[in-house]
């Protein structure tokens, strides 16, 4: 058997989609879209989708960090990277029941932070969508961007989340 080198992508039927982001002889450490960094066994069941070959000593970090950015960005909507704040890197959102008997659930922020990013971008082409369709007559064009405009206001409070306040979720601005 032929071991994958870094950068290989893989689907794995657990985990999902993932980039091989080191080789040891026994184990691939995997960076996945959904479950971030975990290690697999080398012989473990997964689904290769592109494989990548090469030495493991001849790739740098930095070659790395480039490709997995650039195959991130390839399987998901987002158009630009956009970084969370400093202050919540490696941190947990943790959620406590009201409800007595139930265990806390706790997720690391950087996940729940990147679905939120996904859903402004995701948001951003429905919005582009919309303003582009040839089926919609200027009206209805409005009267969706003003729901979007609402959404975007509804997101307002996970801006605590982001580093630059140029990826701030704004919604409609109140006149006073």
């Amino acid at each position: 058997m032929k071991v994958l080198g870094i950068g290989s992508r893989i689907s794995h039927n657990e985990l999902g989609k993932g980039v091989i982001t080191n080789v040891s002889s026994n184990q691939y450490w995997v960076t996945f879209m959904d479950k971030g960094l975990e290690t697999i066994e080398i012989n473990s069941d997964f689904e290769v989708i592109e494989a990548v070959e090469g030495e493991v000593d001849t790739v740098s970090f930095f070659d790395v960090e480039s490709s997995l950015v650039a195959i991130l960005q390839k399987w998901s909507d987002t158009t630009q990277r956009v970084a969370i704040a400093d202050k919540w890197k490696g941190g947990n959102l943790i959620l406590q029941p009201g409800e007595a008997g139930i265990s806390n659930k706790e997720i690391p922020i950087n996940t729940f932070f990147h679905k939120i990013v996904m859903v402004r971008d995701r948001i951003r082409v429905m919005e582009q969508k919309i303003n582009s369709s040839k089926n919609l007559d200027d009206q209805e064009k409005i009267d969706l961007q003003q729901y979007i405009t609402r959404i975007y206001g509804s997101l307002t409070t996970f801006n605590i989340l982001f580093k630059n306040k140029s990826d701030h979720f704004v919604g409609e601005k109140s006149e006073k």
